[in-house]
């Protein structure tokens, strides 16, 4: 059995683009991952079939959800739901929490 208790800055990182790591911890059904983002970092416009919450844990992150943008500090957050088109941009550096449901398969790290 893996262990069930965590530490954020020692899990392994995965790089998901310039400026942009993400780390995960998961279960069978759920699955949260840790985002940090340097200024100007950008996640393209996209979609896919998972549930997301995002939640700003420090910076501000400006963020698109089906055409309609706006700048999340820290404690604000964006609910996102299956095949919505989404993208963001770091306004500052940045961190976030993500809530996924199913499991996001091609985000799990093995360490």
């Amino acid at each position: 059995m893996r262990e069930n208790f965590f530490f954020w800055p020692i899990l392994p990182e995965r790089e998901m683009g310039r400026g942009v790591t993400l780390q995960e911890v998961h279960l069978n059904n759920l699955m949260v991952t840790r985002v940090v983002m340097e200024r100007g970092a950008r996640i393209p416009p996209h979609t896919h079939p998972h549930e997301q919450i995002t939640v700003v844990v420090r910076g501000k992150l400006e963020f698109e959800l089906e055409g309609t943008r706006k700048i999340l500090g820290a404690g604000e957050g964006v609910k996102i739901p299956s095949g919505a088109k989404h993208s963001a941009v770091a306004v500052e550096d940045c961190e976030c929490l993500d809530a996924w449901h199913p499991v996001r398969e091609d985000y799990i790290i093995e360490s």
